[in-house]
């Protein structure tokens, strides 16, 4: 395994400022990771303000439970022993659970709160602890009941476990039928190449489906597979019992939901003040906390001091919205603004892993953290990987394509198109220019002879030079398809590169899934990317096998 850093295009000015140009965003944001100083500072602050979190020791017995239905690892309950502890923090990090975990960018998240964790704990000689933040309590359920894999076929091929419901459970509630686990895994299994690791991989999934009601319990399950050994405790945000917990922080974002409205519209307006555009929906009436009524997740607005979902399927006041809460905490959950304030609230944050796209939603967080009576922790860029395979790392050198050929997929197609021109020993397209050229240099005056002996044959001779070049044109193509399959086998090499690095023009870990790497080189590989180095810069990473 040979690491190169390579760049990859953020397209998220704020992130890009953030991570390179912290000062002149430094009022967004609480504190610059880069600096040292920094998370000393951010760990002072932790232990200071312990009172305004929910007691750590409930929280710790409620994660107990959890993880020992999901990640009953002995180091995890080593990481859980430390967090009970009053100078313990964490490093934070959370995605929606997809099917068989998503994307590879969760299995790149979840190593790198580990990595940085250790990195933190070397660093401030101070016990920290990995926490994997999932977010069951999202409903978009067309986000998470996919995944992709690259088909021997050379097919980006989807995996999806379909529901014809527009309902818009969380989800954590959505549960998932055995048959319907037993179509996923087939499919999976069967777009996966035989390797000697494929069987235990679909034993794996056959014995997490059998006790994995939803997503969140498999995605759970995995994680805890996976990232158990290495102390990674798992939360599930719409864990009931958690919720529980939570129900005086929801109260407080009750009580102060003016407040809060102003502080993210101000964080807006800052953000548009310094030339960038909000990465988050800030309505001016929005409450930013979603209640569960009759099976569907819906978003509260206030109106005229009374809270109710755009469709007015629900109405409230303050005082009946915290007796709701007080009867049914379960049915209360953040948006992706509250999110960070109760994650905050119920952690020690030393620090939160996020994508580039966090980082610059978490802008607008800023003033309302402040609000909270709260520091926004620091901001960790997760780190980012691109797989290239031995065999598709020969296919660059024979075709003398770089990183930066292959990020742009424009000089991409030029380079295919200049290597497939390369292999046209008849240089078609000049000779084809050259005929189309000859014969209209010699047509075009006939046809205006023609016209001075019946004006009707001036038109008849431009039509007919039209279908005459037509054919032409017809020919080259029929010529240039035969010089594809002459050399198709190049021609592969080329999809199999744009197909593996970036699928559906898309960073790799933004598409494809963990399994087809695990099957090619067995769980391993998943190690291996813990040796890694971390990089607190989270720069994208090539990861030659």
């Amino acid at each position: 395994m040979n690491i190169v850093q390579e760049p990859l295009t953020l397209n998220k000015p704020l992130s890009e400022a953030y991570l390179n140009h912290f000062s002149s965003v430094q009022q967004l944001y609480q504190y610059d990771a880069m600096n040292e100083a920094s998370w000393q500072e951010r760990l002072e602050w932790l232990h200071e303000s312990e009172h305004l979190r929910i007691p750590r020791g409930q929280v710790v017995e409620r994660l107990r439970e959890y993880n020992l239905l999901h990640n009953p690892h002995e180091a995890v309950s080593q990481s859980l022993d430390a967090l009970e502890k009053p100078d313990a923090a964490v490093i934070v990090g959370g995605q929606q659970s997809g099917l068989f975990t998503g994307p590879l960018l969760v299995i790149y998240k979840a190593a790198t709160i580990i990595k940085a964790a250790q990195h933190a704990a070397k660093q401030l000689n101070h016990p920290v602890v990995p926490v994997f933040w999932i977010a069951g309590e999202d409903h978009d359920w067309d986000e998470v009941n996919h995944t992709y894999v690259l088909s021997p076929d050379l097919s980006v091929s989807r995996i999806r476990v379909a529901r014809e419901t527009e309902q818009r459970l969380p989800v954590s509630m959505n549960e998932i039928a055995r048959e319907e686990w037993e179509q996923a895994i087939s499919e999976l299994e069967q777009l996966l190449p035989d390797t000697e690791f494929r069987p235990a991989l679909m034993d794996l999934l056959s014995q997490v489906s059998e006790g994995s009601s939803t997503l969140s319990d498999a995605f759970a399950k995995l994680l805890g597979t996976w990232f158990g050994k290495y102390g990674l405790v798992l939360l599930d945000s719409a864990d009931p019992a958690l919720r529980q917990l939570e129900s005086p922080i929801f109260e407080r974002m009750i009580d102060e939901n003016d407040q809060l409205g102003v502080a993210y519209r101000a964080a807006a307006d800052l953000c548009q003040s310094l030339g960038y555009q909000a990465q988050a929906d800030v309505a001016a009436d929005g409450a930013n906390l979603f209640y569960i009524h009759e099976g569907e997740r819906l978003l509260l607005f206030r109106h005229d001091g009374r809270f109710s979902d755009r469709k007015g399927k629900v109405h409230f006041t303050a005082d009946e919205l915290k007796s709701e809460l007080n009867r049914h905490p379960e049915r209360f959950s953040n948006n992706v603004l509250t999110r960070p304030l109760m994650q905050d609230s119920l952690l020690p944050v030393l620090g939160a892993v996020l994508g580039t796209g966090e980082i610059a939603y978490w802008a607008l967080t800023g003033s309302a953290f402040k609000a909270f009576g709260l520091r926004m922790p620091l901001l960790l860029n997760r780190e980012s990987f691109t797989v290239i395979e031995g065999t598709l790392h020969k296919h660059m050198d024979k075709y003398n394509l770089s990183w930066a050929d292959i990020s742009d997929h424009d000089v991409f197609a030029q380079k295919r198109e200049n290597w497939l021109a390369e292999q046209d020993s008849l240089h078609l397209d000049d000779r084809f220019e050259q005929i189309k050229a000859a014969f209209t240099d010699m047509y075009d005056p006939l046809i205006e002879q023609l016209g001075g002996i019946q004006a009707g044959l001036l038109k008849l001779g431009a039509a007919n030079r039209e279908k005459i070049v037509e054919q032409m044109e017809y020919l080259r193509g029929r010529a240039k398809d035969a010089l594809g399959k002459a050399n198709s086998a190049g021609l592969r090499h080329f999809d199999r590169i744009e197909l593996s690095l970036f699928p559906q023009h898309k960073p790799q870990e933004r598409v494809y899934n963990i399994f087809y790497y695990l099957n090619r080189y067995g769980n391993d590989w998943i190690d291996h990317l813990l040796e890694i180095p971390y990089d607190i810069s989270g720069d994208h990473r090539i990861i030659y096998l």
